[in-house]
């Protein structure tokens, strides 16, 4: 899978993504910068791209 793929997300991820960066866009960041910082937040919300729920560790730092 290429750099930049996003076909390993969910179809939630994805909208997530097109959500959080109209947001950064009418706060006045280029198209660009606020897409690189939605699929950034998206990635930190959910750990990446399309993962198995079952024995799926949970992230160090949570109980």
């Amino acid at each position: 899978m290429p750099q930049g793929d996003k076909s390993s997300y969910t179809d939630k991820q994805i909208r997530q993504a097109a959500h959080i960066e109209t947001g950064y866009e009418q706060q006045g960041l280029s198209t660009k910068a606020a897409q690189a910082r939605a699929w950034a937040t998206v990635n930190k919300l959910s750990g990446g791209g399309r993962k198995s729920g079952s024995g799926r560790k949970r992230p160090s730092g949570k109980s």
